[in-house]
């Protein structure tokens, strides 16, 4: 979960995961620590026709909730760090 300053989208205030509740670190506004932020947008056919889900999520969550998958994530090197 993101919140951030006075409206403006550019400038975080703090982020929480949403499994365990931990506020990630930031610095000056910028996260100082691995975080994935996950988005659904639902559209026909499922239960939630025009909702869009956004969640953000530690690194230790996100790893509890993809070791339980029945097919491993594909892992593949990154040579450039944003």
């Amino acid at each position: 979960m993101r919140q951030y300053l006075e409206g403006n989208k550019r400038s975080l205030k703090y982020i929480v995961c949403n499994q365990c509740g931990r506020e990630m670190k930031l610095e000056n506004g910028i996260v100082q620590e691995g975080v994935y932020s996950g988005e659904a947008r639902w559209g026909y056919f499922s239960q939630k026709d025009g909702e869009r889900h956004l969640f953000d999520l530690c690194e230790e969550c996100y790893g509890n909730l993809t070791g339980g998958f029945l097919i491993p994530v594909t892992v593949e090197d990154e040579t450039e760090f944003l």
